[in-house]
Protein backbone atom coordinates (compact mmCIF):
# COMPACT_ATOMS: atom_id res chain seq x y z
CA UNK A 1 0.00 0.00 0.00
CA UNK A 2 1.18 3.50 -0.79
CA UNK A 3 0.79 6.61 1.32
CA UNK A 4 -0.64 9.33 -0.91
CA UNK A 5 0.20 12.90 0.04
CA UNK A 6 -1.13 15.91 -1.86
CA UNK A 7 0.71 19.14 -1.02
CA UNK A 8 -0.54 22.52 -2.17
CA UNK A 9 0.06 26.20 -1.56
CA UNK A 10 1.06 29.47 -3.20
CA UNK A 11 4.22 30.10 -5.17
CA UNK A 12 7.12 31.05 -2.92
CA UNK A 13 6.03 29.05 0.14
CA UNK A 14 8.71 26.40 -0.28
CA UNK A 15 6.83 23.39 -1.61
CA UNK A 16 9.83 22.33 -3.69
CA UNK A 17 12.08 22.33 -0.62
CA UNK A 18 9.46 20.49 1.43
CA UNK A 19 9.24 17.79 -1.24
CA UNK A 20 13.03 17.49 -1.38
CA UNK A 21 13.26 16.99 2.39
CA UNK A 22 10.65 14.23 2.34
CA UNK A 23 12.22 12.58 -0.71
CA UNK A 24 15.67 12.59 0.87
CA UNK A 25 14.25 11.06 4.06
CA UNK A 26 12.61 8.33 1.97
CA UNK A 27 16.00 7.47 0.45
CA UNK A 28 17.51 7.27 3.93
CA UNK A 29 14.77 4.90 5.09
CA UNK A 30 14.82 2.75 1.94
CA UNK A 31 11.22 3.60 1.07
CA UNK A 32 10.18 4.14 -2.55
CA UNK A 33 8.82 7.61 -3.32
CA UNK A 34 7.67 9.26 -6.52
CA UNK A 35 6.41 12.78 -7.15
CA UNK A 36 4.61 14.80 -9.78
CA UNK A 37 4.83 18.58 -9.46
CA UNK A 38 3.32 21.73 -10.92
CA UNK A 39 5.49 24.73 -10.11
CA UNK A 40 4.02 27.30 -12.50
CA UNK A 41 2.80 30.82 -11.75
CA UNK A 42 4.94 31.12 -8.62
CA UNK A 43 5.95 34.67 -9.52
CA UNK A 44 2.29 35.67 -9.73
CA UNK A 45 1.18 34.26 -6.37
CA UNK A 46 -0.22 31.38 -8.38
CA UNK A 47 -1.28 27.95 -7.24
CA UNK A 48 1.42 25.34 -6.74
CA UNK A 49 0.88 21.67 -5.94
CA UNK A 50 2.74 18.38 -5.59
CA UNK A 51 1.53 14.79 -5.89
CA UNK A 52 3.65 12.52 -3.69
CA UNK A 53 3.25 8.78 -3.38
CA UNK A 54 5.31 6.81 -0.87
CA UNK A 55 5.49 3.02 -0.71
CA UNK A 56 6.49 -0.14 -2.55
CA UNK A 57 3.49 -0.04 -4.90
CA UNK A 58 3.84 3.64 -5.82
CA UNK A 59 4.51 3.46 -9.56
CA UNK A 60 2.57 6.36 -11.05
CA UNK A 61 3.36 9.84 -9.65
CA UNK A 62 -0.18 11.14 -9.95
CA UNK A 63 -2.85 10.75 -7.29
CA UNK A 64 -6.37 10.12 -8.57
CA UNK A 65 -9.28 12.22 -7.38
CA UNK A 66 -10.39 10.90 -4.00
CA UNK A 67 -7.21 8.90 -3.34
CA UNK A 68 -5.01 11.19 -1.21
CA UNK A 69 -4.62 10.08 2.40
CA UNK A 70 -3.50 13.54 3.49
CA UNK A 71 -4.02 16.97 2.00
CA UNK A 72 -1.25 19.25 3.28
CA UNK A 73 -2.03 22.86 2.44
CA UNK A 74 0.29 25.77 3.16
CA UNK A 75 -2.53 28.22 2.35
CA UNK A 76 -6.21 27.96 3.27
CA UNK A 77 -7.86 28.78 -0.07
CA UNK A 78 -5.67 26.22 -1.82
CA UNK A 79 -6.92 23.53 0.58
CA UNK A 80 -10.45 24.12 -0.65
CA UNK A 81 -9.33 24.31 -4.28
CA UNK A 82 -7.87 20.79 -4.14
CA UNK A 83 -10.13 19.04 -1.63
CA UNK A 84 -11.40 16.74 -4.39
CA UNK A 85 -8.07 14.89 -4.36
CA UNK A 86 -8.59 13.81 -0.74
CA UNK A 87 -10.37 10.56 -0.02
CA UNK A 88 -13.59 10.93 1.92
CA UNK A 89 -12.75 11.03 5.59
CA UNK A 90 -9.07 11.71 4.86
CA UNK A 91 -6.85 14.09 6.82
CA UNK A 92 -6.40 17.80 6.11
CA UNK A 93 -3.53 19.74 7.66
CA UNK A 94 -3.92 23.34 6.57
CA UNK A 95 -2.60 26.78 7.29
CA UNK A 96 -4.90 29.26 9.00
CA UNK A 97 -3.26 31.87 6.78
CA UNK A 98 -5.18 33.18 3.75
CA UNK A 99 -3.29 34.82 0.88
CA UNK A 100 -6.03 36.37 -1.20
CA UNK A 101 -5.31 36.19 -4.96
CA UNK A 102 -5.26 39.46 -6.96
CA UNK A 103 -8.40 38.45 -8.89
CA UNK A 104 -10.36 38.40 -5.64
CA UNK A 105 -9.21 41.93 -4.83
CA UNK A 106 -10.32 43.14 -8.25
CA UNK A 107 -13.84 41.83 -7.58
CA UNK A 108 -14.00 43.76 -4.33
CA UNK A 109 -13.03 46.96 -6.15
CA UNK A 110 -15.85 46.42 -8.63
CA UNK A 111 -18.41 45.42 -5.99
CA UNK A 112 -18.15 47.29 -2.69
CA UNK A 113 -20.62 44.92 -1.02
CA UNK A 114 -18.40 41.89 -1.70
CA UNK A 115 -16.25 40.36 1.04
CA UNK A 116 -13.05 38.36 1.11
CA UNK A 117 -13.49 34.64 1.68
CA UNK A 118 -13.01 33.79 5.35
CA UNK A 119 -11.33 30.88 7.07
CA UNK A 120 -14.66 29.99 8.67
CA UNK A 121 -16.34 29.75 5.26
CA UNK A 122 -13.54 27.55 3.93
CA UNK A 123 -13.75 25.20 6.91
CA UNK A 124 -17.53 24.98 6.62
CA UNK A 125 -17.29 23.82 3.00
CA UNK A 126 -14.48 21.38 3.67
CA UNK A 127 -16.34 19.92 6.63
CA UNK A 128 -18.78 18.30 4.22
CA UNK A 129 -15.88 16.21 2.89
CA UNK A 130 -14.06 15.25 6.09
CA UNK A 131 -14.15 15.95 9.81
CA UNK A 132 -10.40 15.34 10.20
CA UNK A 133 -9.24 18.89 9.64
CA UNK A 134 -6.47 20.56 11.63
CA UNK A 135 -5.63 24.23 11.15
CA UNK A 136 -2.16 25.46 12.00
CA UNK A 137 -0.94 28.99 12.62
CA UNK A 138 2.18 28.18 10.66
CA UNK A 139 3.27 31.78 10.23
CA UNK A 140 3.08 32.36 13.97
CA UNK A 141 5.11 29.23 14.67
CA UNK A 142 7.63 30.17 11.97
CA UNK A 143 8.10 33.54 13.63
CA UNK A 144 8.63 31.74 16.93
CA UNK A 145 11.37 29.67 15.31
CA UNK A 146 13.20 32.85 14.39
CA UNK A 147 12.65 32.58 10.63
CA UNK A 148 9.34 33.49 8.95
CA UNK A 149 10.33 31.39 5.93
CA UNK A 150 10.00 28.11 7.83
CA UNK A 151 6.22 27.66 7.45
CA UNK A 152 6.89 24.65 5.22
CA UNK A 153 9.02 23.00 7.92
CA UNK A 154 6.30 23.65 10.51
CA UNK A 155 3.98 21.53 8.36
CA UNK A 156 6.58 18.82 8.04
CA UNK A 157 6.64 18.64 11.83
CA UNK A 158 2.85 18.30 11.91
CA UNK A 159 2.96 15.55 9.30
CA UNK A 160 5.64 13.65 11.21
CA UNK A 161 3.28 13.16 14.15
CA UNK A 162 0.90 10.99 12.11
CA UNK A 163 1.11 7.24 12.68
CA UNK A 164 0.20 6.69 9.05
CA UNK A 165 3.12 8.75 7.76
CA UNK A 166 5.78 6.11 6.94
CA UNK A 167 8.93 8.12 7.74
CA UNK A 168 10.43 8.38 11.21
CA UNK A 169 10.79 11.91 12.64
CA UNK A 170 14.54 11.51 13.26
CA UNK A 171 15.14 10.78 9.58
CA UNK A 172 13.15 13.86 8.62
CA UNK A 173 15.28 15.98 10.94
CA UNK A 174 18.45 14.53 9.38
CA UNK A 175 17.09 15.37 5.96
CA UNK A 176 16.22 18.93 7.03
CA UNK A 177 19.79 19.47 8.24
CA UNK A 178 21.15 18.25 4.89
CA UNK A 179 18.69 20.07 2.62
CA UNK A 180 18.01 23.58 3.95
CA UNK A 181 20.63 26.36 3.77
CA UNK A 182 23.23 25.73 6.44
CA UNK A 183 22.68 29.03 8.22
CA UNK A 184 18.98 28.19 8.73
CA UNK A 185 19.34 24.62 10.03
CA UNK A 186 18.74 25.47 13.70
CA UNK A 187 15.69 27.60 12.87
CA UNK A 188 14.21 24.92 10.63
CA UNK A 189 14.71 22.22 13.24
CA UNK A 190 12.99 24.42 15.82
CA UNK A 191 10.12 25.03 13.37
CA UNK A 192 9.85 21.25 12.88
CA UNK A 193 9.53 20.66 16.63
CA UNK A 194 7.04 23.51 17.03
CA UNK A 195 4.90 22.02 14.26
CA UNK A 196 5.13 18.56 15.77
CA UNK A 197 4.03 19.81 19.18
CA UNK A 198 1.20 21.82 17.63
CA UNK A 199 -0.07 18.62 16.01
CA UNK A 200 -0.53 16.97 19.41
CA UNK A 201 -2.86 19.78 20.43
CA UNK A 202 -5.06 19.67 17.33
CA UNK A 203 -4.48 17.01 14.68
CA UNK A 204 -3.83 14.20 17.16
CA UNK A 205 -7.18 14.71 18.86
CA UNK A 206 -8.78 13.48 15.60
CA UNK A 207 -6.37 10.89 14.18
CA UNK A 208 -3.87 8.31 15.46
CA UNK A 209 -0.43 9.77 16.16
CA UNK A 210 3.01 8.62 17.24
CA UNK A 211 3.93 9.01 20.86
CA UNK A 212 5.52 12.30 21.87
Amino acid sequence: MSFNLFICGVGGQGLVLLTSVIGNACVKSGINAITGEMYGLSQRSGTVFVHMRIGADAYSPLIDYGDADVLLSLEAIEALRYIEYLRKGGVVIMNSRIMHPPVETSKLIADKSARYVSLEAILAKMGAWTSKIATVDALGLARESGNVNTENTVFLGCLSALNAFPIEPDLLKESIAETVPQKTVAQNLKAFELGRQAAYGSLCTKVSCRGQ
